[in-house]
């Protein structure tokens, strides 16, 4: 029987993630890199990163890593999710390297795991895991095209793009042009990227790598927002036992107590979808079962948990100044991102041969 509960390591690894996010990503600081032209906060990168490796957590050690498991990757993105933090951290030290884990780059694989550099997979954010992304043309040794809803593709220094021969590319970031989009969580920003006749590097397969790596980012995902679901959670009722109507601490009403009950029930059940799809991700059994099932459950949960926390706050949750706008968003956004909860369930009903009416 496996064991999803958290390990003394792992409980020693949030502790200490969320005292480096306390120290860097308090929310008034993200709420004022969000209004500003430096939307990633690199210098939380850099002590999440080169200080405490964790950009290297996936990576075996043999190869510049620190040999890991995706359950530690998970703690530290449900740390991620609490904190909203703009980080690259599920797009380079997830996403890219679990496609750079495919090939053969073990050169590229260890700079990402210092965290010298960042990475970015060229598929647009709303892709699933099997679903089918946009290529660019390879002609001549060099690539052309465009690629738009690239996530964090602005902090990225080595960007890893499919083509239309089937390999995968791997373009310096210096070569391409990259326009920022209006994107609606503006803690993970979104880019359009411009190739026009650029060299790239080929890296290995494109379809295998792009499946392993949506997969991972579909399933770790979860625990994001499953971080950030708890934390609305938590907020909310501090902020209910503490806020007084009629004499008496708004919380104590008979009627928000069942939505805060309600609500605290379906964060726990995510709690259980994101640790088995972290848990399977290292394990690799039925793990495209789990990743569908925790993807088919955590974006209404993520974004149930938002609203009503900007509901439960009332007047000053609609303020700009209160982070919990910051929630909503990336809620909304991860509602969406590595396939919607729709797609899982279609993908779910494939596997276990239980197909919709």
């Amino acid at each position: 029987m496996t064991d999803l509960l958290y390990s003394e390591e792992e409980e020693a690894l949030r502790a200490a993630v969320r005292d480096l996010l306390a120290d860097h990503c308090d929310a008034p600081g993200v709420i004022a890199r969000t209004e500003s032209d430096t939307p990633h906060d690199l210098a939380a990168w850099k002590a999440l990163a080169e200080g405490m490796g964790l950009a290297g957590l996936l990576v075996p050690e043999d190869k510049g890593g620190q040999g890991a498991t995706h359950r530690a990757v998970a703690v530290v993105l449900e740390e991620l999710g609490r904190a909203v933090a703009p980080v690259p951290y599920l797009t380079s030290a997830v996403v890219a390297t679990e496609a750079l884990l495919a090939c053969d780059a073990d050169d590229l694989l260890a700079e990402l795991a210092s965290g010298r550099r960042i990475g970015a997979l060229a598929v647009a954010l709303n892709v699933a895991p099997g679903g089918a992304y946009k290529v660019v043309r390879h002609e001549d040794g060099a690539l052309h095209g465009e690629l738009t809803a690239i996530a964090d593709a602005q902090a990225a220094h080595v960007l890893l793009v499919p083509a239309d021969d089937g390999g995968l590319y791997a373009v310096d970031a210096d070569a391409v042009t990259v326009t920022p989009q209006v994107s609606f969580d503006l803690t993970r920003p979104l880019a359009t990227v411009t190739l026009d006749g650029v060299p790239g590097r080929l890296l290995g397969d494109a379809e295998a790598a792009v499946h392993r790596a949506l997969r991972a980012g579909a399933g770790l995902l979860a625990s994001e927002q499953f971080g950030l679901a708890e934390w609305t959670l938590t907020e909310t009722v501090r902020y209910l036992k503490e806020r007084k109507q009629f004499n008496r601490p708004v919380g104590g009403f008979q009627a928000l107590k069942h939505r805060l009950a309600q609500l605290w029930l379906e964060v726990v059940n995510l709690r259980a979808a994101a640790r088995n799809a972290a848990d399977a991700l290292a394990t690799g059994a039925d793990t495209d079962v789990a990743v569908a099932v925790a993807q088919a459950y955590a974006a209404s949960v993520a974004v149930h948990a938002a609203e009503e926390a900007l509901q439960l706050h009332a007047g000053i949750g609609m303020t700009w100044e209160h982070p919990v706008h910051l929630y909503l968003k990336r809620a909304k956004s991860d509602s969406i991102a590595y396939g919607t909860a729709g797609a899982h369930r279609a993908r779910l009903a494939e596997l276990v041969d239980l197909q919709a009416p």
